[in-house]
């Protein structure tokens, strides 16, 4: 039997994190606004990813006519998230300046959070959730 742990055997890297959304442009300039990342592929308006300067991580978005905006937090027969993002923060104040940068961006602070010492619920235009984290 094969042994599919090796990294030698099957190398498998993760190549971006894909969000689904009506409108490719708006969602991909808002994370662009977010993070400083640069587009670094999409001018069709069908998809485009953006790419951390540091290079290695990528946020791709994928246009989907049918897109429904999940629910946050979860309602029982709402459409639910299927994936969201943290973005981790120094401390109280890199937090609060995140939270304000974020909603100069577009998002908008959800009005349930959890735990609002370290973790920080946001929701892009898209309605993703997204959170900043304090590690």
């Amino acid at each position: 039997m094969e042994d599919f742990n090796s990294k030698e055997l099957c190398p498998i890297a993760l190549d971006a994190v894909v969000l689904e959304c009506k409108d490719v442009a708006v969602l991909s300039d808002f994370y662009i606004r977010l993070l400083g990342w640069e587009k670094h592929y999409g001018e069709d308006g069908e998809w485009a990813d953006i790419i951390s300067p540091s290079g290695g991580v990528k946020i791709a978005f994928q246009k989907n006519e049918a897109y429904v905006p999940p629910v946050w937090p979860d309602e029982p027969g709402a459409q639910q998230q299927m994936v969201h993002l943290d973005f981790t923060v120094n401390g109280k104040e890199q937090m609060g300046l995140a939270v304000q940068k974020a909603i100069s961006c577009g998002a908008v602070k959800a009005s349930v959070q959890y735990d609002s010492e370290k973790w920080t619920t946001m929701l892009d235009p898209a309605g993703h959730p997204f959170c900043f984290v304090i590690w």
